[in-house]
């Protein structure tokens, strides 16, 4: 299969593996030295939730990888050669990848960067964190006076007719209910810190009934992203956890990554 990319260039697919040329300059780092830069990155989507940047080999810093014996299979992408990078005083096992003789050939001159591997990732001069965006992705974030009630065992903890509703492809939409609107008595802050690469850093939240803590069953972005500002200091309930009510109605509890 293949067609024009809605980004830059020509996308290809190969099982459930595409591939596609990007138009942002992308720069990985570890320990505060620049290990890649470029300006042709290609989008591979390894995964259906989002692609993986690699970058030309003439755009990364070859002599800052040492080269492992291991092997890194992929059904689609072929055997890859693994490679360590040693930079800024660190050393970063197999956070290299080459696949010299994919069956994919958009990939064998391509250097592939394990994102959780290096320190700082940053499209053109915004940093990025958790993962490559994805172009493909929308998040609209709307004003709403619907009636939202959230129940947890049968005891409502949140009921709010001013919510925000956030609309992200490929998940369910959430409901975003202010905090005078929660009850926050029965909230707990959790030590989980979870990060979206759209919205930013969000805050976990238990809810606590009698003597039974129910855990991680909310979040809040108090700082968020500029694009995602409408949600700031909001609390939203995981929709595949507890019941939703949406103008009086029980909502299905959807399957998703996060069920």
């Amino acid at each position: 299969m293949g067609g024009v990319s809605a980004t830059t260039g020509l996308s290809t697919s190969r099982g459930r593996v595409r591939v596609e040329a990007g138009a942002k300059r992308l720069r990985a780092y570890l320990g505060g030295e620049l290990v890649a830069d470029t300006v042709h990155p290609t989008l591979v989507w390894e995964a259906p939730y989002y692609p993986t940047y690699y970058f030309p080999l003439a755009d990364v810093r070859t002599e800052l990888l040492l080269e492992e014996e291991g092997v890194a299979h992929s059904p689609s992408r072929g055997d890859g050669r693994t490679f360590a990078v040693s930079a800024g005083g660190k050393l970063a096992k197999g956070a290299a990848i080459r696949y010299e003789d994919s069956p994919i050939a958009q990939l064998r001159e391509l250097i592939r960067l394990e994102w959780s591997a290096m320190d700082g990732w940053f499209e053109e001069d915004e940093e990025v964190f958790t993962h490559a965006r994805d172009p493909y992705t929308r998040v609209d974030i709307l004003a709403s006076s619907r009636h939202v009630r959230v129940d947890v065992d049968g005891v409502t903890v949140a009921e709010s007719q001013s919510p925000r509703l956030l609309f992200e492809t490929g998940l369910p939409a959430r409901y975003y209910l202010p905090k005078p609107h929660v009850r926050m008595d029965l909230l707990e802050l959790a030590d989980t810190v979870t990060h979206c690469p759209y919205k930013g850093a969000a805050q976990a939240f238990s809810v606590r009934l009698g003597g039974k803590l129910h855990e991680n069953l909310a979040w809040s972005y108090s700082a968020p992203l500029p694009e995602s500002q409408k949600i700031a200091g909001l609390i939203a309930f995981y929709n595949e956890k507890v019941d939703h009510y949406l103008d009086g109605v029980l909502q299905a509890r959807p399957s998703t990554k996060f069920s």
